[in-house]
């Protein structure tokens, strides 16, 4: 699977690609420091493949690298970072 970042003024989404399909996870930059993911979009073909998932990690890895914190209100990330306590470090 391969995991891409596209950036615009005021934010961006990473974009996951598999068996020519592609799922989304997008996000609104408050700060240098601070971004709010706002929805993830699988499409049907692609659930119960993990993709959702492993946008949440990519997420979490480049706040990790860029030293900033996730506002997560998207439901579906929410519900992963209540499933990863390691996340606390930079999902607030």
């Amino acid at each position: 699977m391969d995991i891409s970042e596209e950036t615009g003024p005021s934010g961006g989404r990473y974009v996951a690609r598999l068996d020519g399909e592609e799922a989304e996870m997008t996000y609104s930059r408050t700060s240098d420091t601070l971004i709010i993911i706002d929805h993830t979009g699988v499409p049907d073909s692609l659930r119960g493949k993990g993709v959702g998932q492993a946008l949440a990690v990519h997420a979490v890895e480049a706040a990790r690298a860029g030293g900033w914190k996730i506002i997560p209100l998207c439901p579906f990330f929410k519900a992963q970072a209540q499933r990863n306590p390691e996340w606390r470090d930079v999902v607030m």
